[in-house]
């Protein structure tokens, strides 16, 4: 029998922590195939964020680190400037990067870091107990806004993505989702295009993913496919935000 699809090699054996629906998965397969087909897994330093993904050093197989809560960027930036060679990724949620790092996030593509950043916008702080985050739609439930998101209360959602597009920094800024094969390929295409960014030495990339949380949404998997489609693209839309010339 022909093998024709297989788990990539830098995936380890371990099974996973996240929850049956969850879209994490699928972000490190593509993260993984591209380090392979890219050759970088020898030079590949991952910072993992403080949320679902924190033991995310267990399933991929590089180098890597755990940054405290929001730090990922910084931790990513000291670690690119004494060690250039190395290809330096952030992996954070969006409790992590555009709660309590915002900060972080946006000065390191102020400064046109030569780092890239996955960013998962999954509507929650998952690991915690589904409270409210910066990306939580108006009206959405959550441990801590039980009557629903108000604008007059809590804001409105951040749209990190475009935000980051008006700095100088940036090389490549894109928005893509996990909720369907097409959206997966287009995002290991956008991911490529940020990998690509690094390693041409022309600034600060980031992709943010639209992704699902179905246990903290209390839905099942494919209702949360759904909800992704209906609610949450029509707010957070598709899309490359910042193309630099030579990321093409």
């Amino acid at each position: 029998m022909k093998l024709i699809y297989k788990a990539p090699e830098t995936f380890t054996k371990k099974p996973t922590t996240y929850c049956p629906g969850c879209t994490h998965g699928i972000a490190h397969r593509i993260i993984s195939e591209l380090l392979e087909e890219m050759d970088l897994v020898k030079k590949a330093v991952i910072i993992w964020p403080v949320g679902c993904a924190v033991f995310g050093y267990d399933f991929i197989d590089t180098d890597a680190a755990v940054a405290a809560h929001g730090r990922a960027c910084a931790m990513a930036t000291g670690i690119k400037r004494a060690h250039p060679e190395s290809f330096v990724i952030t992996y954070q949620g969006d409790g992590d990067l555009a709660s309590i790092g915002m900060a972080e996030t946006v000065h390191a593509a102020a400064r046109g870091e030569l780092i890239t950043t996955i960013f998962i916008n999954n509507g929650n702080f998952g690991m915690t107990g589904g409270q409210m985050a910066p990306t939580t739609l108006i009206g959405q439930v959550t441990t801590t806004s039980p009557y629903g998101r108000k604008p007059e209360v809590s804001g409105f959602p951040i749209h990190v993505a475009e935000m980051l597009a008006t700095l100088d920094g940036p090389a490549y800024i894109a928005r893509a989702s996990l909720d369907s094969p097409q959206h997966i390929n287009q995002a290991k295409n956008f991911i490529r295009k940020a990998f690509k960014a690094q390693l041409l030495g022309l600034g600060y990339s980031l992709v943010e993913l639209v992704s699902t949380c179905p246990t903290n949404w209390k839905m099942t998997p494919v209702e949360s496919l759904e909800r992704v489609r209906k609610e949450v693209l029509p707010v957070f839309p598709i899309g490359e935000f910042r193309v630099v010339k030579g990321v093409e």
